[in-house]
């Protein structure tokens, strides 16, 4: 009896524990979201509507929009190109499109003007790119290959194979020596950037496929379509998850990775989650679509988007 009393308390306890917030600021996108990325203040954000939108964060204004070409899709009508990958290194962006063309690519270098170093014509389907530095980038394709490609000659130095599954996410490090890529296999690859070579692969947590992952501080996080939010120590290779009550689709780890951020249920929620003990430590309540993008500014800011054209703002300091 007195066991169950306790038990009972501590959930109690846990309950009135987790703290619930609200928006505390919303960014108002032209298009619905596909990417974004963090620099410093400055948020980058790749739309369905053929531009991306760089926003001050600490004005809280728009700066910048950089618009590409519409294509044709394959009635032959004209639309705007859908930028499903955008990144930024030293002032200089790049705009990952569909060229409405077989399903292939279009890769777009904008520094004071737009250079196209992709066409439909390289057939390429690559979906998810990222700056290494200035001279190179990596490429994440549909069908589960890692590439590093040079700017400057537009060849690709490598294109590594990593599994026959099909290409979901990938995230790199903090100083982008290393990738992790995730597939519909729920296999998270740890991949060396400079080599191409796979030096770990973190399994067991995920069943299924692996919608998002983020890597930070040597930790990775997977949103699972099996309802798993998993956690793993790189070193290691070890790791755990968390049951959710709905398909996963974002994640994203706190700099510092003491706290996850996990959307958990049907209701759009982001839960946050303390790392190293798994317990639940804030509820963040508002987004009114599907989640697909969570990031940490710092270990309390965080920016939310999801299948529409609102940006939320989040702070656990402020309810």
């Amino acid at each position: 009896m007195m066991k169950s009393l306790i038990l009972y308390l501590i959930f109690t306890f846990s309950l009135f524990a987790i703290s619930t917030f609200k928006p505390v600021d919303t960014i108002e996108i032209n298009g619905t979201v596909k990417d974004m990325v963090l620099d410093k203040n400055h948020l980058i954000v790749s739309t369905d509507m053929g531009h991306i939108e760089v926003y001050d964060i600490t004005k809280k204004e728009k700066i910048k929009e950089i618009a590409i070409p519409d294509v044709k899709d394959f009635m032959g009508d004209v639309m705007p190109a859908r930028i499903m990958s955008t990144d930024v290194i030293n002032g200089k962006y790049l705009l990952l499109s569909d060229s409405g063309k077989g399903g292939y690519s279009n890769l777009y270098l904008y520094d004071g003007k737009l250079i196209q170093l992709l066409s439909s014509k390289d057939k390429k389907a690559i979906i998810k790119v990222r700056f290494i530095d200035d001279k190179h980038i990596l490429f994440g394709y549909l069908s589960n290959e890692v590439s590093l490609f040079d700017i400057s000659t537009k060849k690709e130095l490598y294109k590594v194979q990593l599994s026959e599954s099909k290409f979901s996410d990938f995230m790199l490090n903090e100083d982008k020596t290393e990738a992790v890529f995730a597939c519909e296999s729920g296999v998270l690859s740890v991949v060396d950037v400079k080599r191409g070579e796979v030096i770990r692969e973190l399994k067991g947590q995920n069943l299924d496929n692996v919608y998002r992952v983020d890597f930070k501080n040597g930790m990775v996080s997977g949103a699972g379509q099996d309802q798993r939010a998993s956690i793993y120590n790189v070193s290691t290779g070890q790791g755990d998850y968390i049951k959710g009550h709905f398909l996963i689709y974002a994640t994203a780890l706190s700099p510092s990775a003491s706290k996850v951020a996990f959307a958990m249920d049907e209701q759009n929620n982001i839960s946050i989650y303390n790392t190293s003990t798994k317990s639940k430590i804030a509820l963040l309540k508002g987004q009114k679509s599907t989640l697909s993008i969570i990031i940490f500014q710092d270990e309390n800011r965080l920016f939310s988007a999801s299948d529409d054209n609102t940006i939320m703002v989040w702070n656990l300091n402020k309810k």
